[in-house]
C-alpha cells in the first residue's frame, strides 16, 4: 500500500506537520570550551602516528595501548611484565621468604614446590594486607614486594 500525499486524510496532513516541526532544532547552540582545560599536562599518548599513505603497516605503525608498551619493552630487551618463573633454587622461609614484585596489592602465583615440579601446582593468593603467604604441600613461605603506590584509605 502506498502513502501518496494526495491519498492522506486531513487529520493525518496536520499531524505531519507538527511532527515536522517538532523535530526541527528550537535554536543553534555554540560550543565552547575552557582555554584552562588544555593547559593541564596530560599522561603521554602510547598510540602510533599509523602508516603513511599506500604503504602496509608495521607493527610499530599501528599498535596502541600495552601491546605497544610491550612491543617497545622487546626491542629494548626489557619484559615489561616480568613473566619469568620465580627462583626455585631455595624453599622460602618466614625469616627469608621468596619475594614476589608487582604493581598491583593483590597477585596470585603457582607454586610447584622444592625442588621445583616436586608436587602439582597449587594456586596461591599473595595480598598486601598479609605479611607472607606459606604453601600448604611443600611449606615455602611467599611475600609480596608491592611497587606501586601507597594504599590510601579514603575517598
Amino acid at each position: 500500500m502506498s502513502f501518496l500525499p494526495s491519498r492522506l486524510s486531513l487529520t493525518a496532513r496536520a499531524s505531519l506537520r507538527t511532527f515536522s516541526r517538532a523535530a526541527q532544532p528550537m535554536a543553534a547552540r555554540t560550543l565552547t570550551t575552557s582555554v584552562a582545560r588544555f593547559d593541564a599536562s596530560h599522561p603521554p599518548i602510547i598510540q602510533g602516528s599509523g602508516a603513511p599513505d599506500g604503504s602496509m603497516p608495521t607493527d610499530e605503525d599501528q599498535s596502541t595501548g600495552l601491546e605497544r608498551f610491550e612491543l617497545y619493552g622487546k626491542l629494548e630487551g626489557v619484559d615489561v611484565f616480568e613473566q619469568e618463573p620465580l627462583p626455585a633454587d631455595r624453599l622460602g622461609t618466614v625469616k627469608d621468604p621468596i619475594k614476589v614484585r608487582s604493581m598491583y596489592h593483590e597477585h596470585h602465583i603457582g607454586c610447584t614446590g622444592f625442588p621445583a615440579e616436586s608436587h602439582e601446582t597449587l594456586w596461591l593468593n599473595l595480598r598486601l594486607d598479609k605479611e607472607h603467604t606459606r604453601c600448604p604441600r611443600c611449606g615455602s613461605v611467599y611475600q609480596l614486594d608491592y611497587l606501586g603506590e601507597p594504599v590510601n584509605n579514603h575517598h
